[in-house]
């Protein structure tokens, strides 16, 4: 279902048309269900990036930050011990970025450092208890939300849901002009 802004506007985000895909075996209905599908996962996305939005002002925090703070729940939940490199790997984001990141969230009162429990040279980060706890009432009822959405299907249903997004994340990865090389330069007529 188009959104209010294409409403008002009178455009659809998708066409029925493609010259990319070769739609001669689908008939106009399967055409026009692939299409209210792709719509479907537009809407769903937008509101994925609406949530990750509201969660950030919530929260009061970058996108960095978050994804920072929600590695650190789940490796404390799991107890395991994350130090800055971890949170630079996991976040894809430079040493120097990750030590400015970790300082201005200890400042925020949202992590601590604490000594490293197996290596004297580093420090490991955690977070703190009433950052953990509003991330949770947050971020943690949304999850529980998306769970029961999932729960309530079938066995089979959730198997064809699993491997269609599947599909889909690999279809999304970039190709051809969109992909990187090795240095971070944009590819050249990969397929």
């Amino acid at each position: 279902m188009p959104s209010a802004d294409s409403k008002a506007a009178g455009l659809t985000y998708f066409s029925n048309e493609s010259e990319f895909s070769d739609r001669s075996a689908l008939s106009e209905s399967e055409i026009a269900e692939c299409t209210a599908l792709m719509e479907a996962l537009r809407q769903w996305h937008e509101a994925e990036r609406d949530l990750a939005e509201a969660s950030r002002r919530y929260m009061q925090l970058n996108d960095s930050d978050m994804r920072t703070i929600r590695l650190l729940i789940r490796a404390q939940r799991q107890g395991l011990v994350v130090t800055p490199k971890d949170i630079a790997a996991a976040v894809g984001i430079s040493s120097a970025s990750t030590t400015k990141l970790i300082d201005r969230l200890v400042a925020g009162g949202h992590l601590i450092r604490v000594p490293h429990p197996h290596d004297r040279r580093t420090t490991s980060v955690e977070v703190i208890e009433e950052t953990a706890q509003a991330a949770h009432e947050a971020v943690g009822r949304q999850h529980a939300r998306r769970f029961d959405v999932i729960a309530a299907l079938n066995s089979r249903e959730r198997q064809t849901v699993l491997r269609f997004l599947s599909a889909m994340t690999e279809a999304d990865r970039p190709q051809g002009l969109l992909a990187d090389d090795a240095d971070g330069r944009p590819g050249e007529h990969r397929a």
